[in-house]
């Protein structure tokens, strides 16, 4: 078996492993900003700038994980193209 058949399976897997662990904690994030929401709407004591200093850490929150995957999808398409130009050059 070639080598970099070899790391590129070790990179399928790799990334198939990241889109699962990124959908379990996108949906976890999304399951907690609903129970945010909920809360917040039955705490009429909370006053407004806490209501918004929460909607902005959600969007922030929102916003990182967004920017990590795509950062993790970059990197994955950098990995893959330096082990196929790898691969042409040694055969």
């Amino acid at each position: 078996m070639n080598q970099f058949n070899f790391v590129r399976q070790m990179l399928d897997f790799n990334r198939t492993t990241f889109e699962n662990a990124y959908g379990a904690m996108w949906m976890m994030q999304e399951q907690s900003e609903k129970m945010m929401n909920s809360f917040m709407q039955q705490a009429t004591w909370i006053p407004g700038e806490g209501r918004k200093a929460m909607a902005d850490m959600t969007a922030m929150c929102k916003k990182s994980c967004s920017d990590f995957k795509k950062a993790m999808d970059e990197n994955f398409v950098k990995a893959e193209a330096l082990f196929k130009t790898a691969d042409q050059t040694q055969a």
